[in-house]
């Protein structure tokens, strides 16, 4: 974990690839626009390079790695749980490179181009496609489109991994790029995850009848993780003098079910404040004791139960009232159970057999997430959500946590309230049987709901830094909409700009899609911040840039055409002056920037005339502002003038157009 400009990121086994049993906190605030947040890209790379920490290379990873090296493209196939998708992620971690990205590929998604499409694929670009859980139709599907995308993965010199389904049809032309993966020894799997840890060396190689028994069993790597991070826990929490075999031990029996063991002592609990004292240890376990009596008293009231009537003194104190639910405070004040993971257990217990909690519950969430205090810490309040959001995806009801987050978007009074709604619709896109389901709910508020609130900021926030770790172009699609809603904010536009100043791809997509019909008002607000003329003459791949492509300059023409017959010229001109000002030092290019303008204006039906002298006037005023000096801007003004005459079909400059407008404000 680590924390820079105010901002909370945690990486490494706990980012939302974490493979553990513990709580996964993923702290997004509500406003971190600042120049200390890591871009998608870096939030992406750092996940997978804690899977190659981890990662025991299986058997066939070395035949993976050089298929993938020589063609670009390699077929993973293996059993479930043999490592396969893993491996995968980290193959393509190792072709990490300055340009590209990596992403994963869902092509039959909202916002995903299909397969065969050659813009699915940028220079540099690391693509997964896991395959691994298509049925027989989508993967029949998707083989019928690789050709055409192992094409455009070879001539953007991209890298590809497939998983495909085990026992899946490959045809003939195929079948070199296939690699079967193989599950690598248990017992390295394991070592290497205590290492990465911190477990000493000399504590896990020795022989431990506890670990023998685990992994006596053909057990899938997931599982192998899992009890790592358990142990590590148990390390955590241990008394002084416990070595590794107490910890496994420990460890394992976190792993036991202990259901009726829990429901025996809920049963005993008859009395209302213990049971909220349970629950309320249960969700914050690991909390300051005073934030815990404050919960339990807060959920009492939140459910209608009425207050203790004995006198204070009477009472029971808080240490004896731990004490009969097996918890206490340390001497650090903070409280949690003797046993490891029993808060879990407890968790489970009351979701699955108290369902009219359930909403006092979300309801009881929020009150907390709105305290204040010392004790009351941001990573707190994100474990809390984090803990509610996990019985709600574990039991299927993945709706109704998406509802909860809508709900505290829509209606938080704090800054913390919307932290909690992006936790919560981070918990369920990190949840792997709910992800597509939330991604496609956050596609319909951002396309085509109306939001309340400060909903809308919740929803950028989680497009920008969660879905567009690993689909960027989902996330783009979705900014795309909230910036051209009519109230939407300064954050999506903002948003949005900072996705396309990261990747040409994006941008072009983006500028096609301002150009695919007739460009609405807030089309060309977009338009006017993200056609940027330096962005479209910077160099990629092969030194080419976005605006020699005959694709971008048809979009561009288009936007710019609807800039001068549709918005009025103070709307348009610092626009104009910055793309003129580029024009400057854009060498070679800067002819081309000026076409590009001069096309627009000439293919505005009826106003041609005053287009171009729209045009030429602010050039004239571009000179006064222009970095390197009016002389030089000059000299691109006499530019601009030849080509309108050109357009014009003048065979030699005449006297320059007047603007028809003498205060130039409409056009």
């Amino acid at each position: 974990m680590s924390t820079r400009s105010g901002t909370t990121w945690v990486t490494g086994t706990t980012g939302p690839l974490h493979n553990g049993i513990g709580d996964m906190y993923v702290t997004i605030g509500a406003d971190q626009r600042g120049s200390g947040r890591p871009s998608f890209t870096r939030f992406a790379d750092d996940q997978l390079a804690w899977l190659r920490r981890v990662l025991v290379a299986p058997p066939g990873m070395g035949k993976a790695r050089s298929e993938l090296a020589d063609t670009g493209t390699v077929i993973l196939d293996g059993v479930p749980g043999s490592g396969r998708t893993c491996a995968a992620r980290v193959l393509l971690r190792e072709h990490h490179k300055d340009m590209g990205a990596f992403r994963e590929l869902l092509p039959d998604e909202e916002g995903e181009l299909p397969l065969a499409d050659p813009e699915l694929v940028g220079a540099g670009d690391r693509l997964l496609l896991d395959l691994s859980a298509a049925d027989t139709v989508r993967w029949a599907a998707s083989r019928a489109d690789l050709s055409a995308l192992r094409k455009a993965v070879h001539e953007k010199h991209a890298h590809l991994v497939i998983v495909m389904p085990h026992g899946g049809t490959l045809e003939s032309d195929l079948q070199q790029y296939r690699v079967e993966i193989l599950q690598p020894c248990r017992a390295w799997v394991l070592r290497r995850h205590l290492r990465m840890h911190g477990v000493p060396t000399e504590q896990y190689l020795r022989p431990d009848p506890t670990v023998t028994e685990f992994l006596y069993e053909q057990r899938p790597l997931r599982e192998i993780a899992d009890f790592a991070d358990l142990v590590r826990r148990a390390r955590e929490a241990a008394a002084s003098g416990e070595e590794f075999t107490q910890w496994c031990a420990t460890a394992r029996k976190a792993q036991a079910d202990r259901r009726e063991e829990v429901a025996t002592l809920v049963a005993t609990l008859r009395d209302s404040s213990q049971r909220a004292l349970l629950i309320s240890v249960a969700m914050l376990h690991g909390a300051h004791a005073d934030v815990v009596h404050r919960a339990a008293q807060l959920l009492l009231r939140t459910v209608g139960s009425p207050p203790d009537d004995l006198p204070l003194l009477q009472r029971k104190d808080l240490a004896e009232r731990l004490g009969e639910i097996s918890a206490g405070a340390g001497p650090d004040g903070h409280v949690r159970f003797r046993d490891l993971d029993y808060d879990s257990t407890i968790r489970t217990h009351f979701w699955d057999h108290m369902p009219d909690l359930r909403q006092h519950l979300g309801t009881w969430t929020a009150r907390i997430v709105a305290l204040s205090g010392p004790s009351i810490t941001q990573e707190l309040r994100d474990g809390l959500v984090a803990k509610l959001a996990g019985e709600y995806l574990r039991t299927g009801r993945a709706e109704g946590l998406a509802s909860l987050a809508e709900d505290w978007g829509s209606t938080a009074t704090s800054r913390a309230g919307l932290e909690a709604a992006v936790q919560a619709l981070t918990c369920g896109l990190g949840d792997p049987a709910h992800a597509r389901t939330f991604r496609g709910w956050i596609y319909q508020w951002c396309a085509n709901k109306q939001l309340k609130g400060e909903f809308a900021r919740v929803l950028v926030q989680v497009c920008a830094d969660v879905i567009a770790a690993d689909h960027p172009d989902q996330a783009m699609l979705r900014l795309y909409y909230l910036a051209r809603r009519d109230d939407g904010t300064a954050d999506a536009m903002q948003a949005l700009s900072d996705m396309v100043q990261s990747s040409h791809r994006l941008r072009r997509r983006l500028l096609h899609r301002l150009a695919r019909c007739e460009p609405s008002q807030a089309d060309l607000g977009i338009f006017l911040r993200v056609g940027v003329a330096e962005a479209l003459t910077d160099p990629y791949d092969n030194g080419r840039a976005l605006a020699e492509e005959e694709s971008v300059q048809s979009s561009v023409i288009t936007c710019w055409r609807a800039v001068l017959n549709k918005l009025p010229r103070p709307t348009w001109q610092p626009y104009t002056e910055r793309w003129l000002h580029a024009s400057v030092d854009a060498g070679d290019k800067g002819g081309l920037l000026l076409d590009l303008l001069v096309g627009a204006a000439d293919r505005c039906e009826g106003r041609r005339g005053a287009a171009f002298a729209a045009l030429y006037a602010s050039a004239r005023d571009a000179e006064r502002t222009a970095p390197g000096g009016s002389s030089r801007a000059a000299l691109t003004t006499d530019l601009l003038f030849q080509k309108i005459c050109s357009a014009q079909g003048l065979s030699r400059p005449i006297t320059p157009p007047q603007a028809a407008s003498p205060r130039g404000t409409v056009l």
